[in-house]
């Protein structure tokens, strides 16, 4: 039994799951001085987006939602990060206990409701976030030293705020790609979290293209000279008639990339018990229940569109055969979340290495 199984098992589990997940990220931000330089990453780059990643393996949104720890959960060896979910405007999300750890499964329910600090401050954030990186590449380049890596990839998120009606989510979609946009390598528009009322309603294309045609009219005023790709993030529970139909749209508008999959709101197989599920409730479920449904949607997607749209998949995804059977299905590349909070701080350099070792 590895040490982080050790500390899981016998002192996570009996801490209420939201508390731990701050806890361990104050402690991941707080090491990364020295996770920085104790951690080597081996590098497999990857060319999506038209952007060069250091390997396949990113971090899911919904871990770092606030743009707090960007280049400490990189240090962890994660290639991209994805901050977010992130509204237009500040709210504190549904009301807590709204994560819970269903650990025969090796799964998480979480029913958040999109809480974070909102678009403006977020953007703040992570201006100051670029700065610093400015700052550092002139010190190397001063120095004249040539080894100086930057940050990784950074997507961010974006979703609709709660109060804001389904007929204005367009509106609130613009605004944080208006803010957010001049320092997203890429943006994300999330239409398939369960736990935003009437949020996967957007998924229908004949919502979804008006939405996704505002977003890109506005992340292109606000980042003149530099077109920042734009993906669609779509929910397992969509037929798949529904999946061709995303594509096609995703083809026809020039959407840039799918990111498949979100959570789940289907129960359906697990090994925890029944009374057990019912008593934690409403809410997305991550993990691994989630591993052949997205990849069986990746490998859809794929024949769909060929080549022609970067694909990510994510659900499901804890070892390196996970990883590989994935990217044979066809996504470009990976995220994960519920495994790492399961596998530990090292776990996202094993899957780099093993990803590298064994192509």
């Amino acid at each position: 039994m590895r040490p982080y199984d050790v500390l899981f098992e016998r002192g996570l589990t009996r801490v209420d799951p939201e508390r731990a997940h701050h806890a361990a990220f104050r402690a991941i931000r707080a090491a990364s001085p020295v996770t920085r330089r104790a951690l080597r990453v081996p590098s497999a780059p990857v060319r999506a987006l038209g952007l060069t990643f250091a390997h396949p393996l990113g971090l899911a949104a919904g871990f770092d939602k606030n743009a707090l720890g960007v280049d400490a959960l990189a240090a962890l060896g994660f290639g991209h990060v994805e901050v977010g979910t992130v509204t237009g405007e500040p709210q504190s999300g549904n009301p807590r206990p709204r994560l819970f750890r269903l650990t025969a499964d090796r799964a998480i329910v979480n029913r958040m409701g999109f809480n974070n600090d909102g678009a403006e401050v977020v953007a703040r954030r992570l201006a100051d976030r670029a700065r610093r990186l400015a700052r550092a590449r002139a010190v190397h380049e001063q120095e004249g030293s040539t080894s100086f890596a930057g940050g990784p990839v950074l997507g961010v998120n974006i979703g609709k705020t709660k109060v804001v009606a389904e007929e204005d989510a367009a509106r609130d979609y613009e605004k944080s790609a208006g803010l957010l946009a001049p320092y997203a390598d890429y943006l994300v528009v999330n239409v398939s979290s369960p736990n935003t009322p009437g949020l996967r309603d957007l998924q229908a294309v004949e919502r979804l293209e008006p939405l996704l045609a505002a977003v890109r009219r506005r992340a292109d005023e606000a980042s003149p000279g530099r077109r920042v790709p734009l993906l669609v993030k779509i929910a397992p529970d969509l037929s798949d008639d529904d999946v061709i139909a995303v594509a096609d749209l995703a083809l026809a508008s020039g959407l840039d990339g799918i990111i498949a999959t979100n959570t789940t709101i289907s129960r359906d197989g697990l090994a925890t018990p029944a009374g057990v599920v019912a008593d934690v409730g409403a809410g997305g479920l991550s993990g691994r229940p989630l591993t052949q449904r997205a990849e069986d949607v990746v490998r859809l997607l794929r024949g769909r569109v060929g080549s022609d749209l970067t694909l990510v998949g994510v659900g499901g995804i804890t070892t390196v055969a996970d990883a590989r059977r994935r990217l044979a299905a066809g996504a470009d590349l990976i995220q994960a979340y519920t495994a790492f909070v399961y596998e530990g701080p090292l776990w996202p350099r094993r899957i780099a290495r093993g990803l590298a070792t064994h192509g």
